[in-house]
């Protein structure tokens, strides 16, 4: 065998090898990668909806999952929205909590985005972001308060705080809010986020 032909083999053995290991190594990292996601999805619905033992995921399609978050017993405690929408950089992922009712937000939490450090990133913050979705009443479309109001208490009850500088990262989340309550309302209505199993109810 000649010199280019051993070399060509050695090349192209390495070249499996390589490939084989990292395919594996990507398998590996994908997996862990899931699970970590599905346990900070779990951490969140029982953050939004206090009380939560165990939860049923009730609707889903691309972007949009709907939990039902239940207590001990197996009855239905609230709805856990897990949605996806356009913002300022990319895409923002959050889990809304509502009431069984679909008539008052629980909480906001922002699970992933990518937006300006310093700005729109500001959407992740307690204080000048999160708290003003607290026990908001959602029985009709949320607007934003422009310009920012200093505290939640001169806020409308239906009425979601502006981050200062970040307008567009604030009506990014609220679009996404209205429009996933719009399309959770006509999902039970339509008797489509009934529990599943003997103990629901």
């Amino acid at each position: 065998m000649s010199l280019s032909s051993r070399m060509a083999v050695v090349l192209t053995t390495v070249g499996v090898l390589a490939g084989a290991f990292l395919s594996s190594i990507g398998h590996l990292t994908k997996e862990r990668i899931a699970l970590n996601k599905q346990r900070e999805i779990e951490k969140a619905i029982i953050q939004v909806v206090p009380g939560t033992s165990s939860n049923q995921s009730l609707y889903e399609e691309k972007k949009l999952t709907i939990y039902g978050g239940m207590d001990e017993e197996g009855a239905l405690l609230g709805y856990a929205i897990h949605a996806t929408g356009a913002g300022f950089q990319d895409e923002i992922t959050f889990m809304l909590g509502t009431n069984i009712d679909l008539t008052r937000i629980n909480s906001l939490a922002i699970l992933e985005q990518k937006e300006t450090p310093g700005l729109g990133a500001k959407i992740t913050n307690m204080e000048s972001f999160l708290r003003y979705w607290e026990n908001k009443d959602c029985s009709q479309p949320l607007s934003l308060r422009k310009p920012a109001a200093s505290s939640p208490e001169e806020l409308s009850p239906s009425e979601i705080n502006t981050i200062t500088g970040a307008t567009i990262s604030s009506e990014a989340v609220l679009n996404t809010v209205n429009s996933s309550l719009v399309k959770t309302r006509e999902l039970k209505e339509d008797g489509k986020l009934k529990l599943e199993g003997k103990n629901a109810r």
